[in-house]
Parts: structure tokens; sequence; C-alpha cells
């Protein structure tokens, strides 16, 4: 199972629980890049203030640091939840290899807003661990209301 997208996304779970337990919704991110974890990330839109604090968007520009450059070709980013529209063209303009989500978004997810917006050579996988992604983030949810 090590190296696997189910291996890796229960990476971003672990992520998304930290998110939880902080007071931000639980969406966790990590890029690997050659079967190496470059970077973690949570969702930090309440602690910065800030709508565009996504847990991809983090995600991404970690990753971007660790590389050096600003392509992820060679990268798979693993989030717990579908992107966003906003999170989805960060990925295009990454130009990310591959990107694996957990449970899929019937409100704002891109691929209802904008199916066409990743770059053409990402590869896309959804659904890995969905149960678990949906679960946290109604847990999350049920408790705030």
């Amino acid at each position: 199972m090590a190296n696997s997208d189910e291996y890796y996304m229960r990476k971003a779970l672990e992520e998304a629980k930290v998110a939880y337990e902080k007071g931000e919704i639980p969406i966790g991110a990590i890029v690997v890049c050659h079967d190496r974890i470059i970077a973690r990330c949570f969702n930090l839109t309440e602690t910065l203030a800030d709508v565009t604090a996504h847990a991809e968007m983090q995600a991404i520009t970690a990753a971007a640091n660790t590389l050096g450059g600003k392509y992820l070709n060679e990268c798979t980013l693993y989030v717990t939840v579908e992107p966003c529209v906003m999170c989805a063209g960060a990925i295009a303009w990454s130009q990310l290899g591959k990107l694996v989500f957990g449970a899929y978004d019937d409100k704002k997810g891109y691929h209802l807003l904008a199916p066409n917006v990743l770059h053409p050579k990402t590869i896309v996988v959804g659904g890995i661990l969905a149960e678990e992604s949906a679960t946290l983030m109604k847990s999350f949810f049920q408790e705030r209301r």
C-alpha cells in the first residue's frame, strides 16, 4: 500500500484532521514528487482571514518553493475534497501532473462549474477515500450548526 493513491490520501486526511482541530474547514492536501512528500498543508482561511488560503493553494505554493520552480508537472496533489474553481485554476497554471481527490463537491467543485479548467495533460482520479473525507466534513459542519 505504500506509495499508492490510498496511502497518500490517508496522509492528506491527517492534514484535514489537524485543520478540524484548529477550527478550519477540514480539507488537507499533500504534494508528492518522485515518491516523496514535498508539501503538507490544510485550509488556513480562518487563521489567515484569507478566502484564498485553501489547502490546495498552500500546497502548490509550498511545493513550488521546495522545487524552486512554478511547474509541478512531475508531481501529484492529493486533496481530501474536490478542488473549487479557484484551486483548479491554480492547479492548471502549475501544470500539475496528477490530481487525486477524495470526496466530490457537488456544490462548488470544479467539475460542475468549470470542467475543462485543468491542464489537458493532468491526470485526474476522484473518489479515493471519499467516504472518510465526506464524513469529516459533515461532522465539522454539524458541530457548528
